[in-house]
C-alpha cells in the first residue's frame, strides 16, 4: 500500500483514515483470524473502564429497517486484563490501537486515561461521553458544553497521549459541545454515536430489548451524521472524524466532503467483517486514479 492515505489527526499520524468504531470491531483480536488488522487505520477498542463491567441484561441487541438497535451497557473486561492478556497480541498484531475510555465522572476518566498513558502500543485515546445506554456516565457527559468540557480537561492534564472526543447526537447543541471540547484541549472530536430508539415486540408487548431502549445505528442514521458531520467541521479548527452508516466507499467519501478528516466504520463490521479493508482498498484506488489523497476532499461540499 502507498502512502497516499497517510492521514493527520492533529498529532495522531494513521496508514490512512479509515477506523473501525468501538463496540462493533470486539478488541480487534477477534478478527486477526480473517484479516490483517494492522491494515486498518485505528482500531477503536470496545469500551474499557478502570474495573470490568457486566453490561446489561439481555437481550442486547437487536435488527431494525436499515440498522440495529444495541443496549449492550458498555459491557468490558476492565483495564487489568485489556492491558496484561490483550494489547501484547495487539501488539504483536501491530495494529493501531486507540483506547476508548469510559468513566462515571471527570476524575475517573482522568484515572484511567492516566493509566492508559503508561501502556506501550496504544495510539490516541477516544473519550466516550455519548454512549446512551448507562445509567451514569455517557450521554450524561455529552448533552451540553460544560461537562463535556469538565471531562476533556481532566483528560487532557492526565495524559500526553492524543485525545478524540467521541460526541453525542443528542446533545443540546452539538457545535457548542464541539467548541467546548476544543477550548479544554482535545485533538479532535469523533461522531457520531447513537440515537436512542425503541423497538417492540407487538406479540409479547415487551421491549425486544432487556433494558427498553437502546442506541440506533446503521445506514438508518446516515443522513444525520452527515448533517452533524457539516456543521461541527466549521464549528471548530481541530479535526473531524465522522461515523454513522457507513458500508462502502461512496458514503466514506460523503463523510469526508461534509468535513471529516477520518471516517470510523461500525455497524457495517457485523454483516461484513471485512468492509473496513474494502472500504480502504477502493479508497486507494479512488485516490489514485484522482491523483488526489483524502485531505483534499475534506470539506468541499459545494453548497448552493
Amino acid at each position: 500500500m502507498s502512502n497516499i492515505l497517510e492521514t493527520t489527526l492533529g498529532p495522531l499520524v494513521l496508514k490512512n483514515p479509515v477506523m473501525v468504531a468501538s463496540g462493533t470491531f470486539g478488541y480487534g483480536l477477534e478478527y486477526s483470524d480473517v484479516m490483517d488488522i494492522s491494515v486498518i487505520g485505528g482500531i477503536s477498542v470496545k469500551g474499557i473502564s478502570l474495573a470490568p463491567r457486566p453490561g446489561n441484561p439481555p437481550p442486547r441487541m437487536c435488527e431494525t429497517p436499515s440498522g440495529m438497535l444495541n443496549s449492550i451497557g458498555l459491557a468490558n473486561v476492565g483495564f487489568d486484563v485489556f492491558v496484561n492478556d490483550m494489547m501484547p497480541r495487539l501488539r504483536d498484531a501491530k495494529a493501531t490501537v486507540i483506547a476508548n475510555a469510559y468513566g462515571t465522572s471527570a476524575d475517573e476518566f482522568a484515572e484511567l486515561c492516566r493509566k492508559f498513558d503508561d501502556v506501550e502500543g496504544i495510539a490516541a485515546i477516544e473519550v466516550n461521553i455519548s454512549c446512551p445506554n448507562v445509567k451514569s456516565g455517557g450521554i450524561h457527559f455529552g448533552v451540553s458544553g460544560k461537562p463535556a468540557a469538565e471531562v476533556t480537561r481532566a483528560v487532557r492534564k492526565a495524559t500526553r497521549l492524543p485525545v478524540m472526543v467521541k460526541l453525542s447526537p443528542e446533545a443540546n447543541d452539538i457545535k457548542d459541545v464541539a467548541r467546548a471540547i476544543e477550548d479544554a484541549g482535545a485533538d479532535s472530536v469523533s461522531l457520531i454515536n447513537t440515537f436512542r430508539g425503541m423497538s417492540i415486540d407487538v406479540n409479547t408487548r415487551k421491549p425486544r430489548l432487556g433494558v427498553g431502549f437502546g442506541g440506533l445505528s446503521g445506514p438508518a442514521i446516515r443522513p444525520l451524521a452527515v448533517r452533524m458531520v457539516y456543521e461541527v467541521a466549521r464549528a471548530v479548527t481541530i479535526p473531524v472524524v465522522g461515523m454513522g452508516g457507513i458500508t462502502c466507499l461512496r458514503d466514506a467519501l460523503e463523510f469526508f466532503l461534509a468535513g471529516a478528516s477520518a471516517i470510523q466504520v461500525g455497524t457495517a463490521n457485523f454483516s461484513n467483517p471485512m468492509v473496513a479493508i474494502e472500504i480502504i482498498d477502493a479508497l486507494e484506488k479512488y485516490c489514485i486514479e484522482k491523483n488526489i489523497r483524502p485531505s483534499d476532499l475534506v470539506g468541499k461540499v459545494e453548497m448552493g
